[in-house]
């Protein structure tokens, strides 16, 4: 049986842990163009503090995965849309802490009044597609050799969208 998991504000205090599970995605190769964790003050600027959660084992103080949203413009009229970042600590995938992430990050934002949540997503992170479909993002559509890694290799980017079905 799976330890329970729950959800907490995400603070300082959970930096290193953050900026640890972050640089394993990176180094995965399917979940950035990023090549390297920024610093805590670097990531804790881009986003929104309200908006930002950590998954902890009950039993434990462990870091198992984080999402966190950024605003997608200073301008008023975007004010409700918001790109949302969601990463799993190796050890902890397939136990539910990514659907647990990102229904907590669902209901923070609807709460607030956010409308939309954007996401991209490398097209070989099927695990991260699904979980995103699973809570109502649809596929907008595939940006093609949008970006090159530090490789020099062209990535596409699926775009989603969820579209709160509670904030009007």
């Amino acid at each position: 049986m799976t330890a329970p998991i729950r959800t907490v504000p995400m603070t300082s205090a959970h930096a290193a842990d953050v900026l640890r599970i972050y640089q394993h995605g990176i180094d995965e190769g399917n979940a950035t163009f990023e090549t390297a964790a920024p610093t805590w003050d670097v990531f804790d600027a881009g986003k929104m503090a309200e908006h930002r959660f950590v998954a902890l084992a009950a039993a434990a103080p462990a870091v198992l995965g984080y999402v966190a949203v950024s605003a997608v413009s200073k301008r008023p009229c975007y004010a409700g849309v918001v790109e949302l970042t969601v990463y799993v600590a190796p050890e902890a995938r397939c136990r539910g802490v990514g659907n647990r992430l990102l229904s907590t990050l669902i209901a923070s934002t609807e709460a607030a009044g956010i409308w939309t949540i954007n996401a991209g997503i490398f097209p070989e992170n099927t695990a991260s597609l699904v979980l995103h479909e699973r809570h109502g993002f649809r596929v907008l559509g595939r940006q093609q050799r949008i970006g090159k890694t530090a490789a020099g290799v062209w990535r596409d980017v699926v775009l989603l969208e969820r579209r709160s079905p509670l904030v009007e």
